[in-house]
């Protein structure tokens, strides 16, 4: 029996089921024959009636834009595969992200810190043989999803939203007037649920029907691999780990590592960037790799620790991001868009972010009915800022027979953090939340090239001459958007008296500016 096999018998639940059953999705992925879903569909006959204006396919975080979307008036209807409910491990964010709930009118003060299940300060940058770092702010509050979810179900009900539960989407038919959504039966639901809306949102997330058909069948570029548990008996630790290595590669890939204190014991993630390539170990291999190392990064031993929950997943990433969809009146959000950057693994975070720009934004285009593909891609822009992580996200990785110094990885990182540090919290901070900014990372790359350019040097051969002409115009891209922003919020009151449909493609350009320069930070 292998130490993963003992170890998950221990957890409540069918963990090492559950694990294999993701396996097998990940194998999947890899070899690439699961044929494309023919989730969306044409029809010219146009519905007549609508029942809604907006139909959410996902409700997990569908509830977030679903509820913001209902206390606005609109009639919005959210379908749920099963029970709408989070997860019991936390959510992990920065303490001012979420004021987007405040802002949104979705939650009251009382609300945020009630949904707050730990707080902890600081948290640590950690690589072998180089002092730490230690910073305070960064995802240091731990989100209790199970409240939160409730409460904003609660909030939406309030608002006149209809969730339907235990109701998965099936199919959508798009007519010249609106959006024919169709559910799958179920035990729960038998009959065939029909849902008539003028826009759909998909926040089904990356393995959405609708993305994979979209996307064509097309392999990721990369894909993030983690593992992990939440568990008790550890030594006392009131501080967290944003992102440490004590390893060189192996397995033709490096090992990173966080860990967070959590309400009921410590959560510890063990998580690697690697691309799709049908040589790449399992999901269950790289637990085994967790289990072996945990010991030496907590300093201690496996059988101290009671294991309340296993964690394990994986998240693809695609070059082509965010999602255009070549249709009308269906817009991807949250990891449905592909709108997360390359090193974070999107979900919570990323859909907090952008959660008052989709608000506003959707909200404008239903009420100038700019609901074409090319004006719902403006709710989706290019942002060069998250575009220019891929050569980071390339530079923490290594094809399946490149060849490397196993210890390049944690050498480079470990220069870069250092000198981040030396710039100071304004540089080493928004990166920290994936917030790339032009002046910080100029300055970050002319200290590093100047302090360690034999390092530097060895990164164009991993990285490869392509990726780095690549990454150059989404480099110069972020200088432009960010002299672009400074423009675009002086002529905005200028626009008060333009038609709804041109107040829309304005404010869509300077969002673009906006986000695609960090400037939302």
């Amino acid at each position: 029996m292998s130490l993963t096999e003992q170890i998950l018998s221990q957890v409540p639940g069918d963990a090492l089921g559950g694990l294999r059953k993701v396996d097998r999705l990940w194998e999947n992925l890899k070899q690439n024959t699961a044929p494309a879903p023919q989730a969306v569909t044409h029809s010219p006959q146009p519905l007549e009636t609508l029942d809604f204006d907006i139909v959410i396919g996902g409700g997990t975080l569908g509830i977030l834009i679903g509820t913001a979307l209902a206390v606005r008036g609109w009639r919005v209807a959210l379908l749920e595969r099963g029970t709408l409910r989070g997860r019991d491990q936390e959510w992990n964010i920065s303490r001012k992200e979420l004021d987007a709930f405040l802002e949104l009118n979705l939650l009251s003060v009382e609300e945020i810190e009630k949904a707050i299940a730990t707080e902890y300060n600081p948290a640590r940058i950690s690589f072998a043989n180089t002092p730490d770092i230690w910073i305070s702010g960064v995802l240091n509050i731990g989100i209790d999803p199970v409240y939160l979810l409730e409460t904003l179900k609660q909030r939406f009900l309030q608002a006149g939203g209809k969730l339907f539960e235990n109701t998965p989407f099936k199919i959508a038919t798009l007519h010249p007037d609106g959006v024919l959504v169709e559910s799958e039966n179920t035990d729960s639901q038998p009959a065939k649920n029909l849902f008539k809306t003028r826009l759909l949102l998909d926040a089904m997330g990356h393995f959405s029907p609708i993305v994979h058909q979209a996307r064509q069948g097309k392999k990721p570029d990369a894909v993030c691999l983690v593992v992990g548990s939440c568990a008790q008996g550890y030594p006392k630790n009131d501080t967290g780990d944003i992102f440490a290595s004590f390893t060189p590669m192996q397995n033709q890939c490096q090992y990173f590592w966080e860990a967070f204190p959590a309400r009921d014991g410590r959560t510890t993630y063990l998580f690697t960037y690697i691309d799709a390539d049908t040589e790449r170990f399992s999901l269950e291999t790289l637990f085994e790799e967790y289990l072996r190392l945990l010991p030496q990064y907590q300093n201690v031993e496996l059988e101290q620790l009671k294991f309340q929950r296993a964690l394990y997943g994986f998240f693809p990433c695609y070059r082509q991001s965010p999602l255009k969809t070549p249709w009308d009146r269906l817009l991807p959000v949250g990891d449905s868009s592909g709108s997360q950057s390359p090193l974070s693994f999107g979900g919570f975070g990323a859909m907090v972010r952008h959660l008052k720009r989709l608000t506003l934004g959707i909200d404008e285009a239903l009420t100038s009915d700019s609901l074409s593909k090319n004006a719902l891609a403006l709710l989706q822009p290019y942002q060069p800022n998250l575009s220019v992580t891929w050569l980071f996200q390339r530079s923490m990785s290594a094809a399946i027979d490149q060849k490397i110094d196993p210890n390049q990885i944690n050498q480079l990182l470990a220069a870069v953090f250092q000198v981040m540090e030396e710039l100071g919290e304004p540089i080493l901070k928004p990166f920290l939340q994936d917030i790339v900014l032009f002046p910080a990372l100029s300055q970050t790359l002319f200290k590093t090239a100047i302090s360690h350019p034999g390092l530097v040097m060895k990164i164009i051969p991993q990285v490869g001459i392509a990726n780095l002409l690549d990454w150059m115009v989404h480099y110069l891209n972020l200088g432009i958007y960010t002299g672009l922003h400074p423009l675009g919020k002086a002529v905005e009151p200028q626009v008060k008296n333009l038609a709804p449909e041109q107040k829309y493609y304005f404010h869509r350009l300077v969002e673009a500016w906006q986000y695609g320069a960090g400037g939302d930070y």
